[in-house]
Parts: structure tokens; sequence; C-alpha cells
């Protein structure tokens, strides 16, 4: 089982907003039955988040504010791709550096995901990141919502239990923790099959 790309034809399209890092696009669709309908939906650069283990099975954890739901959420390391075809491994080592002055020896794909397809085109990809330890130079100046941040490590199943009893709600993080809960019910296999960092994203297309 897999999805699979498909396109329907598109008789309109118009942008009435466009923000500092994403837009909202209206599109006319035709449906199968022949109607014409508007569908609106954020247009997003894509992201990429880190779930980054240390040698204790404990998650490197961040709390930030979040002014949409009004909430102070645990969330891992994450952000957008800064510029279109940017590395997301790249990408990903950069937010782990800036978020926690963390580095990490091996890299895995953990998850591809579309976060909210009914609404938005954003695609998200997790990493698992391994063989953490200190970054080297300066810490990276954080503003606005980040100066405000906090940096810690919690147990995997302590984050898991948060994630099911409904007290944890980042998406990257709900989906970053069971998933690898998942590949590790399997056994040495289930991690040995997680493709290597640079393995091709067709939803956002990098060079290596």
């Amino acid at each position: 089982m897999r999805d699979v790309p498909q396109e329907w034809r598109t008789t309109a399209s118009e942008t009435p907003f466009t923000g500092n890092k994403t837009s909202v696009r209206t599109d006319r669709v035709v449906m199968p039955d022949g109607s014409v309908v508007s569908r609106d939906y954020q247009v997003h650069p894509g992201s990429v988040a880190v779930l980054a283990v240390d040698e204790r099975d404990r998650v490197l954890v961040v709390n930030q504010y979040r002014h949409p739901v009004r909430h102070k959420l645990w969330e891992i390391p994450a952000g957008l791709l800064d510029v279109p075809g940017e590395n997301p491994l790249r990408a990903a080592q950069r937010e782990l550096y800036e978020e926690a002055h963390v580095k990490a020896e091996d890299w895995r794909v953990l998850t591809d995901v579309y976060t909210s397809p009914g609404g938005c085109d954003e695609a998200l990809r997790i990493f698992l990141a391994r063989g953490l330890s200190e970054a080297e130079g300066e810490r990276f100046a954080v503003a606005e919502e980040e100066a405000d941040m906090e940096v810690t490590r919690v147990p995997l199943a302590e984050l898991v239990r948060g994630v099911l009893a409904g007290d944890l709600h980042n998406n990257c993080l709900a989906i970053g923790v069971l998933a690898l809960t998942a590949a590790r019910a399997a056994g040495p296999e289930g991690l040995r099959a997680l493709r290597p960092a640079q393995a091709p994203w067709p939803a956002r297309p990098f060079e290596a």
C-alpha cells in the first residue's frame, strides 16, 4: 500500500494572501462529476524536525509558546526549509544546532508526512538523530518566541505515555516518538530498515 501522486485539473488559481513565509491559495478544481469547486489552502515551503535521542534513551525536547493555539508546547527541534530545494538533512542539522546547540553523528529518516493535507501543502520530514554531543562554537542568538524557550531531555517512554494520555500535542513530537517506538518493536531489523539521511523526498526534491 502506498500513496500515489495525482493532480486534478485546475481551471483557475489566485493568491489572496502572501505572508512572510507562507501564503494562501484558492484553486478552482474540477471534480470527478464535472463540477468545479473552490479549494483554499496554505502554501508552505516544507519543514524538518529532529528526534534526537541520547545514550540514556532520552529525547531532546524544547518548550515553546505557539500563539495560534495559545499554548506552550513540548516539541522536538524543527524548522522551515529556508529556500526551495534546500537539503533537508542540512536544515535539520541547523535546527538542532540553533535550538539546542547539539550535533549528532548518526542520522536516519524516521518518517515523511503531510501535516494537514486537507488545508495545507506542508511536507514534513522527521529525522532520527543519535550520537549526540555539544556543538562547537558560540550558541545561536535566539529572539522572539525562542528567547523564552526551555531545552531539556525526557525519557522516550515518558513522552509516549504523554502522547497517549493527551498531554502532549505537537505533531512532530507525537509522530516522531510513536514512529521510533514502532520501529523498535520490529526488533533490530526495524531500525536497520530506516532510510538513509539523504533518501529522496519527492514532496520536496533536493540535491544531496
